[in-house]
């Protein structure tokens, strides 16, 4: 079965690994076919494990490897195809679009989150098959005051985003 693992706050606020590392971990751990895709911590892998177990494992193994509280969230193939296909936006090459990966019903948190927050010029938000996905102006990500909101402590081990552009550089992988 294939998978991918998304790791969370990897290579921000302090938390650097190189990925060859992380690979390394995760083929340590039993896991098959390792690769990366880029640095923001996306492992494509196959395991005979369920994602639950490959979600413990993981992340006891990452905590243990590189003496930090590690969060991954373990797609399958097809669930991770889900988050390319659900995309409700336009390609704009003035936008950025991200999709979030968690825990469920976290699309719910980050809609109620979303649609508190002031909202700057073509900024969206929306579930499309329980996956949130978000529209910014390019620049504007991490000022925004959804941006703001996503670095919550209490939403940390929660989800993890990522620039829709890297799903389809994740599947290229996987296929």
């Amino acid at each position: 079965m294939k998978y991918c693992a998304f790791l969370r706050g990897v290579n921000v606020k302090g938390t650097n690994m190189k990925m060859a590392d992380v690979c390394q971990v995760f083929k340590d751990s039993g896991m098959e076919n390792v690769s990366s895709i880029l640095a923001s911590g996306n492992i494509v892998f196959s395991s005979k494990k369920n994602a639950d177990e490959l979600k413990q494992i993981l992340e006891k193994a990452m905590s243990d490897y590189f003496s930090y509280e590690a969060f991954l969230f373990v797609k399958s193939q097809e669930e991770t195809e889900n988050f390319w296909k659900g995309n409700p936006f336009e390609k704009n090459d003035e936008l950025h679009i991200y999709s979030f990966v968690g825990n469920d019903g976290i699309e719910k948190v980050l809609m109620k989150e979303f649609e508190n927050a002031l909202k700057s010029e073509n900024e969206k938000g929306e579930i499309v098959n329980n996956i949130f996905y978000w529209q910014v102006s390019k620049g504007n990500t991490l000022d925004s005051t959804f941006g703001k909101i996503l670095g919550k402590k209490s939403l940390k081990d929660q989800f993890t985003s990522r620039n829709i552009n890297t799903f389809e550089k994740i599947l290229k992988k996987m296929n």
